[in-house]
């Protein structure tokens, strides 16, 4: 029998650069007017997206000069490798315990490219051992931090009495560009931010237990969501059909996903979603049924930090285990594939 297993900790970590939306606006106006005229009419969106502020890795300056890929990475080896040890080390000191005692990590960020992965430059600083098994993962996007989190469980669950230790990090802001500025970028630019989660995992009791995981990828759907890569690096790839193709498709692929783990939607007390923008919000609670106004922690999360892809609905877990987490909760992103993402997890 597969022992459950227990969600023992969870931390986030944002980085120093705070930019308000009124001002990330006003920027944005004066400096893509003369080149990209259609910039003002999609000048509503700063206003429509939710977001009130973003923290990012470089100051607002930094976005508004060109920048090759080679800078790009540069800055997301730099800002990736400190707010993965600060959250990291964040979710230790909260689990009782040091790197040392780390048998497996799993790493999952897709917004820049590290060969050696993340972890095995955060090793040392995080005093983990030389033979802690590593897992990077690429190319989830925002399903990142449920797809994360549920291979986490399930490694912890192969592996009796391992400690599995997750972090997930994004740098979305390095994806805005102002080279050759597209209706994609505006939109990225009103919504983007950047952060880190981790969670400690192992079987036996924490906050709360994974129950089950489970995810539904569409067929003919690779075009919704991603990167494309061009001398200047990774640029955002954003299909305006998101909301609608939410609210068609979400119900079903959720119960099917539920139907396999012997629960209907009627079995689920909470429903803890990533963002996306505001605009998603609103066609999950549509498609879930949940009522106008349900998703209210995923709207706090999103007006404070924006959308930072997979670290995002784990900072909304965060927020609402510091309250009362429901007996069951379903966990769930949607990322490029297009792939729903789902964790079942059981309060203690």
């Amino acid at each position: 029998m597969t022992p459950p297993i227990g969600l023992i900790s969870l931390a986030t970590a944002s980085p120093p650069h705070e930019l308000e939306q009124d001002e990330v606006r006003a920027t944005v106006l004066e400096v893509f007017r003369e080149r990209f005229p259609l910039v003002e009419r999609l000048a509503g969106v700063f206003d429509n997206a939710g977001v009130r502020r973003r923290q990012a890795v470089k100051p607002i300056g930094w976005y508004l000069q060109p920048r090759s890929w080679p800078e790009r990475s540069e800055a997301y080896l730099e800002g990736a490798v400190t707010l993965y040890c600060e959250a990291a080390e964040r979710a230790l000191d909260e689990a009782g315990i040091c790197g040392a005692d780390v048998d497996l990590v799993v790493t999952v960020s897709t917004t820049g490219v590290s060969t050696p992965s993340l972890e095995a430059r955060a090793m040392s600083r995080l005093g983990l051992r030389p033979d802690a098994a590593r897992v990077p993962v690429f190319g989830v996007g925002c399903a990142g931090g449920a797809t994360g989190l549920a291979l986490s469980a399930r490694l912890a669950a192969v592996h009796p009495g391992a400690t599995v230790l997750f972090v997930t990090v994004e740098l979305c802001t390095l994806a805005l560009r102002n080279e050759e500025v597209s209706a994609a970028d505006i939109v990225a630019t009103a919504l983007f931010g950047d952060g880190a989660a981790a969670c400690v995992l192992r079987a036996g009791e924490g906050f709360a237990q994974v129950e089950g995981q489970g995810e539904h990828t569409w067929p003919g759907t690779l075009d919704i969501m991603g990167w494309r890569a061009d001398a200047a690096g990774l640029g955002v790839v954003l299909s305006q059909s998101i909301p609608p193709f939410v609210r068609r498709n979400v119900r079903a692929g959720l119960d099917g996903v539920l139907a396999r783990q012997g629960l209907g939607h009627g079995d689920v007390d909470r429903f803890i979603c990533h963002p996306g923008g505001a605009k998603v919000i609103e066609a999950l609670e549509t498609a879930l049924d949940l009522g106008q106004g349900a998703l209210d922690v995923e709207r706090e999360v999103l007006a404070d930090h924006g959308n930072m892809s997979a670290p995002t609905v784990l900072f909304i877990l965060d927020r609402l285990r510091r309250g009362r987490l429901p007996r069951r909760s379903v966990l769930t992103a949607l990322g490029p594939g297009f792939t729903l993402s789902t964790v079942t997890l059981l309060a203690a």
